[in-house]
């Protein structure tokens, strides 16, 4: 039987695991799936922290002692989120050293509430970073207006980034910009920037979810025809904007400085409609220099009948341009869907957040009761 997420691998997709937890640490299940599975990273959301906070008691002993001691509600949940984070940087320490740094990686993201804010976003990924102490870590950062230079102040203060809910190609040239802003100047600021890494999250299923609705409104056979389309496009041609980005002489000077490119990163990969494969969003993205971070239940289908067919994006941006051309002929309103995309994500990661602080409230509470 082939290896599918072997395959997947060798063709130079980096396999990152979209969820972490205390039980999955400490039960030995992330080993298991590094062990078994090809996972080289981990990446983390307030959405999968406020879930594993809710419903589980792998964090009793760590909320009594911090009711204990009187632990405020924002420095509880930092503690408990970091020290997840900081244990998955440990666990995934060997895979860092022998991949260079380019895998072995794990993120957590600066709080949502901050996502229009610069100068505290800045402050947050700086203490996040002091405070987990791993050089495995990447601080995800929103890729909103108020994102932009935030990530070039923190890739300048020597931080690695992980950029996160980027929609549309226009928003991700303004990430690379950044990104090449942020190695510029930490190089001028004294920092080793071959130690620097970064990824760009560029989220998929969440654009067929909202244009395929438009399009069911629309309602017309021209319009049903393009449904569970754009996602796939959307992501082809931010991958030939991230190779005009990568090509040029500003990054030929930092790559000879040896600067690292930042990688796409597919996120939102878990197929959201049972009507498309399940593994769409792996199968039609498969290309060399890759992360695809996707949820448990998608690396299992990956791995029980992904169609992998060797590269599925390079030459593609012509088609890909096409399948937008024909979203705006039939009445999609395409910057529209991404300002809608931006603002919902947004909005969810802050809602999450939310629930994750009523959890600890109520487990600080309970344990100090």
């Amino acid at each position: 039987m082939t290896d599918k997420l072997a395959q997947l691998s060798e063709l130079g997709v980096s396999i990152w695991l979209d969820d972490v937890s205390r039980a999955r640490l400490t039960s030995g299940n992330l080993a298991g799936l590094v062990r078994d599975k090809h996972v080289v990273g981990v990446t983390s959301n307030p959405t999968i922290f406020a879930k594993a906070l809710s419903n589980a008691s792998d964090y009793d002993d760590q909320v009594r002692e911090l009711a204990a001691r009187g632990a405020s509600l924002d420095a509880a949940v930092k503690e408990i989120t970091t020290t997840d984070i900081r244990n998955a940087c440990d666990l995934f320490r060997d895979l860092y050293t022998s991949t260079g740094g380019v895998d072995g990686r794990v993120s957590i993201e600066v709080d949502p509430r901050l996502a229009h804010e610069t100068d505290k976003t800045v402050a947050e990924a700086l203490d996040l970073w002091k405070t987990v102490d791993r050089p495995n870590l990447l601080v995800k950062i929103p890729a909103t207006e108020a994102g932009i230079p935030a990530i070039t102040r923190t890739l300048a203060e020597g931080v690695s980034v992980n950029v996160t809910l980027i929609f549309s190609v226009e928003r991700y040239k303004a990430v690379m910009d950044a990104f090449l802003a942020g190695l510029e100047q930490a190089q001028a600021n004294g920092h080793d920037i071959r130690q620097l890494h970064s990824v760009a999250s560029f989220f998929v299923s969440r654009v067929d979810t909202e244009v395929d609705k438009r399009l069911d409104a629309i309602g017309t056979d021209e319009a049903k025809a393009l449904r569970g389309k754009a996602a796939v496009a959307n992501a082809r041609l931010a991958y030939a904007a991230f190779q005009e980005a990568f090509s040029g002489a500003r990054w030929e000077r930092l790559k000879a400085a040896g600067a690292h490119a930042q990688r796409p990163l597919w996120a939102s990969t878990g197929v959201k409609n049972p009507d498309y494969s399940p593994t769409l969003y792996v199968d039609e993205l498969v290309v060399a220099d890759t992360v695809n971070t996707m949820p448990e239940n998608t690396l299992d289908a990956v791995a029980e009948h992904s169609d992998l067919h060797g590269d599925t994006v390079t030459g593609t941006a012509g088609e890909a341009q096409k399948v937008f051309d024909d979203l705006v002929a039939v009445g999609i309103d395409i910057d529209d869907v991404f300002i809608t995309l931006e603002n919902e994500g947004v909005e969810k990661f802050e809602k999450s957040w939310e629930e994750l602080l009523d959890s600890v409230t109520e487990q600080l509470a309970a344990a100090g009761s």
